[in-house]
């Protein structure tokens, strides 16, 4: 199995010194998604937590909703001309009368950490094969102060990038703010997968009562990841994009977006967020 990272040779220059030293890099690698032996999809993803990445991914693209419709994830052996396995092709097997839609199978995807899908089709098959409608999710009610405090815990978590400085990040927290889980990938979207895949495994979708924080921006892929996944509320250290608002509006996703320090910035669904509370403390 591929490693997580990797060292490389590079010239240093610090205020005019040069010197010539090893370099810790994030690993970077194909992985090949098969769904009941069909290639579907390629991401570029630092290896590990593969089998929950591909069970991520299915749960976004609406294949999978419960640990019982995933069968098993086995990596392909002869993946190569001369046999070998690379570790970089995964073989996803869905239970038996898993309803497996046509656009997915047909469809052959390279995915990247920018990818995702554009316009007023896409707002409507996320509202429309969405399992769990966030709009009938349990009540949750957040503190600006909790959610100002996620970031940090988030990078303090971060194991990799410590080394790397090449990784993003997405945490799994509890509306109480408990940290569930947390994954490093060098795309955000795998980092999510890996997350929502692990909560298919351990029969734990859909996740009702969770925010899920990233590193970087909110992208419209991260927001429609969220809500095939039933989460509430995402948040991110950056901006997110003018899809992904759009689409938090018309699920009911309470999306917060360029959180630093005791800065937010509220783009929908401000609802689950104590205004009201942060008004009077302000």
């Amino acid at each position: 199995m591929g490693r997580v990272t990797e060292r490389r040779k590079v010239i240093r220059i610090r205020d005019g010194a040069v010197s010539t030293r090893p370099d810790t890099l994030v690993a970077e690698e194909p992985l090949e998604i098969r769904l009941n032996g069909k290639p579907l999809a390629i991401t570029m993803r630092t290896p590990g937590d593969d089998f929950a990445l591909a069970a991520g991914f299915l749960v976004s693209e609406g294949v999978l909703a419960e640990r019982t419709d995933l069968q098993n994830i086995v990596y392909c052996a002869g993946a190569t001309v001369d046999g070998s396995n690379t570790y970089n092709v995964v073989d996803v097997r869905t239970a038996p009368g898993v309803a497996l839609p046509d656009i997915t199978l047909e469809r052959n995807v390279y995915t990247t950490s920018s990818c995702g899908l554009c316009g007023k089709a896409s707002l409507d098959a996320v509202r429309t094969t969405a399992r769990w409608p966030i709009a009938d999710a349990p009540p949750v009610r957040l503190d600006p102060e909790l959610l100002a405090s996620l970031p940090d815990r988030l990078r303090a978590a971060q194991r990799v990038f410590d080394r790397t400085g090449g990784l993003h990040a997405a945490a799994l927290f509890t509306e109480d703010g408990e940290l569930v889980d947390v994954r490093e990938d060098v795309g955000r979207h795998n980092a999510v997968d890996k997350l929502v895949g692990r909560a298919l495994q351990d029969g734990n979708l859909p996740l009702s009562r969770s925010v899920l924080l990233v590193s970087g921006r909110a992208s419209f892929e991260l927001a429609q990841k969220a809500v095939m996944a039933g989460i509430p509320v995402l948040a991110a250290v950056s901006a997110p994009s003018s899809l992904a608002v759009d689409l938090a509006a018309e699920t009911g996703l309470t999306l917060v977006g360029f959180l630093r320090g005791a800065s937010m910035n509220v783009y929908a669904g401000e609802h689950r967020i104590a205004l009201r509370t942060a008004a009077a403390r302000g």
